[in-house]
Order: structure tokens, then sequence, then C-alpha cells
């Protein structure tokens, strides 16, 4: 696999090796041994799902502590863009994101560790998406960051107005309006 570095320290692309031939194609979607050596030591305790149709956006979500989350999200059928927003207190690059492409076609993942604000938006007929988490889901640490905040700057390819959204995410905060949980500790966020 190949790691790609993003402007936000810990925020990775991931891109793996295909073997193709006239089968069809193969690639090892997980190692840990080769995760935890090029991108971070990750205890993935949770896999998780979701279907989703065109104008679908999700997020921006995160645990609170003490139930924080990494993420290592894929889109298996279909194509999303994929955000990370920075929310840890003193970053250098609080309030930044990294946004990515994920399809069935390009096959990258994207690792977005504790102390990021996730979502994406379905660019597609259909989405099918699947993440690992380093921690088990714990709805009474449920957290977000409005999809619509435009000064995030995150482009998100939708008109977020006419975005299809939960409830849940109608009702989260604009950065400006919200208080971080998280702390940045340079150390805990080193690749």
């Amino acid at each position: 696999m190949e790691v790609i570095k993003t402007d936000i320290e810990g925020v990775v692309i991931i891109e793996p090796r295909l073997f193709n031939d006239s089968r069809g194609y193969f690639f090892e979607s997980y190692s840990k041994r080769e995760f935890d050596e090029k991108v971070r030591p990750v205890d993935f305790v949770q896999d998780n799902e979701s279907c989703s149709t065109r104008g679908v956006m999700r997020g921006l979500h995160f645990q609170r502590p003490p139930y924080t989350q990494s993420k290592l999200v894929r889109c298996v059928k279909g194509r999303v863009l994929d955000v990370a927003v920075d929310i840890r207190k003193g970053s250098p690059t609080y309030g930044r994101h990294v946004a990515v492409e994920l399809s069935e076609e390009n096959h990258r993942q994207f690792f977005v560790p504790r102390g990021f604000a996730h979502g994406f938006a379905v660019l597609s007929e259909t989405a099918v998406f699947q993440y690992k988490c380093d921690n088990y889901y714990a709805p009474q640490a449920d957290g977000g960051i409005s999809i619509a905040d435009d000064s995030l700057g995150i482009d998100w390819r939708i008109d977020p107005a006419c975005a299809i959204l939960s409830e849940k995410d109608t009702k989260h905060p604009l950065l400006a309006d919200f208080d971080s949980p998280f702390d940045y500790d340079v150390d805990q966020y080193k690749q």
C-alpha cells in the first residue's frame, strides 16, 4: 500500500496495490502489520457500512472523549467526497479540512484520526461506504459540526441546501459556535 500524506499531519490517503488480470482484480484492503508500520498503530474494533443515494450528506460527526474514534474509511460501491475537519483546540491546522474522492474505481482509503470531525457527500446514484473504528459506537458521546458551515471552505460538489440530511445533522453548530472537547497533543498525532 502507498500512504499519501496530506496538508494535515496524521490524516492520510491510502492507495492499495492492485493485482489485475483477465479475471478481474485483487487487493489487500487491510493489513494491521502494514498499517501499523506505515501509518500508526491502531487497534480497530468495529466495522460499519452505510448505503446512501445521490445527494445524501452525512456528518460532520465525531465522538466526544473518552469515546473518541479514529476511522479508516472507503467507498466500495459508487463515489463519495469524504472530508475530515481538524477540531483539536490549539492545533496549527484547527478548522482546516482535507477532502478526497473515494470510489469503487480508485479503491482509495482515508484515515481520519481522533480529534477530527468526519463526513461525506454521495456523488453517485448510490454509494456503499465502509469504515473501521478504533472505539465502539457510544450514542451518548455523539457530536458534530454543521456540514453547511461556509467558514470551513468545503466544496462538497453538492449544494448543502439541497442535500438529504438526517434530522440530527441539521442541528449541529457552526465551528465558530463550537467548544471542542479535543486538545492538540503533538505526539498523539505524529505519523
